[in-house]
């Protein structure tokens, strides 16, 4: 099973990054008139794997300065899905620092892993589960002061045993609307479709908003975004990336908040809790491959 999950993984990433992207889903007029009685979105930030470990032009510190400085909003906070444990994250010192750092902006650190690599949760056994579910909520707990409430799963891959394990530990899954497709960190990590991809994957996400599926927090709609901070790539062009959702939003007649990000704390764990899985049975709907890639391997 393993290694037909490895033929599979290898063969759906060749496919994300060679393969071309479908057009943008055209407006119909009833979703445009739809769209008019439903409020503006708000992107809500997140970012997976990090902090980097990096002592040379670390990627994390670049993402960090390029929220806090920007043309189009200063101070936007972000979630961070930490891998507490690893060594090229969390589990040095320079990684511990920018965890810090990342509390002190402003920004909200979930759990991600507390295992020495990016292990999937449905590989561990329950003991192993569970002495990673609470050494992470420690350590976060460490730097913020109280355990985390937001997780994201590895591979975004979990079932009912994993579920009910984050419950347990005061955990809630947040998955996402729109992801850059960054999370290859290794190799080829650049995105030279980046706009093409997010203007699909827009006007996906506009005809789930047209239809009142995404909730209303605070007057504004979330609308969850997912990077990875430690791909060199994405810092680079993190201010890019910013204008690309707007841009994309602007192109699919998504009306967007007069601030398009999330710059308050409290705002941002609310728009974030809203947005979390209810239950293990819900259907979800993941980014590119990966709900082709967890029904193969399931079968």
């Amino acid at each position: 099973m393993k290694q037909l999950f490895k033929v599979l993984f290898a063969c759906a990433m060749a496919a994300s990054l060679l393969g071309c992207i479908a057009a943008p889903i055209e407006m119909t007029p009833q979703t445009e008139q739809r769209l008019q009685a439903q409020p503006p979105i708000r992107f809500l930030l997140t970012f997976d794997d990090g902090p980097s470990a990096s002592s040379f032009w670390n990627p994390t510190e670049t993402v960090l300065d390029s929220l806090a400085r920007n043309p189009l909003q200063a101070d936007i906070k972000a979630v961070f899905f930490v891998q507490t444990r690893a060594t090229r994250a969390g589990g040095s010192d320079i990684g511990r620092a920018i965890m810090h750092r990342e509390r002190d902006a402003g920004h909200i650190l979930g759990f991600h892993t507390a295992t020495p690599s990016h292990t999937n949760h449905r590989s561990l056994d329950p003991q192993a589960l569970e002495e990673a579910l609470t050494n992470g909520s420690a350590d976060i707990a460490a730097i913020t002061g109280a355990p985390p409430t937001l997780l994201r799963p590895p591979f975004w891959n979990y079932d009912k045993r994993t579920f009910a394990a984050y419950q347990q530990h005061g955990l809630h899954v947040l998955l996402t609307d729109l992801s850059a497709n960054d999370g290859k960190i290794w190799g080829f990590n650049a995105s030279p479709r980046r706009r093409a991809h997010f203007l699909r994957s827009m006007s996906e996400v506009r005809e789930r908003i047209a239809l009142g599926e995404l909730p209303v927090v605070d007057g504004v709609i979330p609308v969850v975004v997912t990077f990875h901070d430690l791909n060199r790539y994405t810092a680079r062009h993190t201010r890019e990336y910013l204008q690309i959702l707007l841009d994309s939003a602007r192109a699919t007649g998504v009306k967007v908040a007069e601030q398009p990000f999330y710059d308050d704390t409290d705002a941002l764990q609310r728009a974030a809790m809203a947005r979390t899985v209810r239950d293990s049975s819900q259907p979800v709907q993941l980014p590119g491959f990966w709900n082709w890639i967890w029904k193969r391997n399931a079968e």
